[in-house]
């Protein structure tokens, strides 16, 4: 007699099963990723607001911008020395981007932390004038005259294309050198591949 061996497998309805399962998976993947980059998005809006809360309410209080402020040294509590003011000129002077703690750009935010609009040490460590981080992992400064915009602007440093794009659509006109939003000095479209640093004016 023949011996038969059954030969053994998948039916079609547990490969049916296993696909809508990883369909599930991958749409739940795709979807938590949605998520997150628009959870990152509204943090640089919510960013953007508070720091330019913050530099407002300073204004308001002390008569002069942060980082620009003469008398820092001497209104708030911390360790404090006399090259933490500013020149007093209605200016922030310096890059967004600076790592030079004499600048003024650095200094603002020293004297926002200091007067308590903003968390952070206030000593004579590098963290007391470091710029924070943006949602992208890019840095967020204050600086002036950043690209074309003229006096303040906000920057968020390294925003991927795509979200950039997102940021123009829903606060400004799409181009990346021109508007109150600007990414780019002479480009008229984000390129979804690159990264950017996005500076809003005020």
């Amino acid at each position: 007699m023949k011996d038969f061996h059954r030969q053994s497998g998948f039916t079609l309805v547990e490969i049916a099963i296993v696909l809508v399962i990883i369909g599930l998976l991958l749409g739940g993947v795709l979807k938590g990723q949605e998520m997150i980059t628009n959870a990152k998005v509204s943090k640089i809006d919510t960013d953007f607001k508070g720091i330019t809360a913050a530099i407002l309410a300073y204004q308001d209080r002390y008569g002069v911008l942060p980082g620009d402020d003469p008398a820092a040294s001497t209104r708030f509590a911390g360790t404090w020395a006399g090259t933490d003011n500013g020149n007093g000129n209605g200016v922030i002077q310096g890059t967004w981007n600076s790592t030079t703690n004499t600048q003024e750009t650095r200094k603002v935010w020293k004297h926002l932390r200091g007067s308590g609009l903003i968390k952070g040490p206030v000593n004579n460590t590098a963290a007391s004038y470091q710029q924070p981080s943006n949602a992208f992992g890019g840095m967020l400064g204050i600086g002036f005259n950043d690209y074309s915009l003229a006096g303040l602007t906000i920057v968020f440093g390294q925003i991927p294309g795509n979200i950039a794009q997102i940021l123009e659509a829903k606060h400004d006109d799409g181009s990346p050198s021109s508007g109150s939003l600007q990414g780019h000095n002479t480009q008229t479209a984000y390129n979804v591949a690159t990264t950017y640093n996005i500076a809003y004016g005020q």
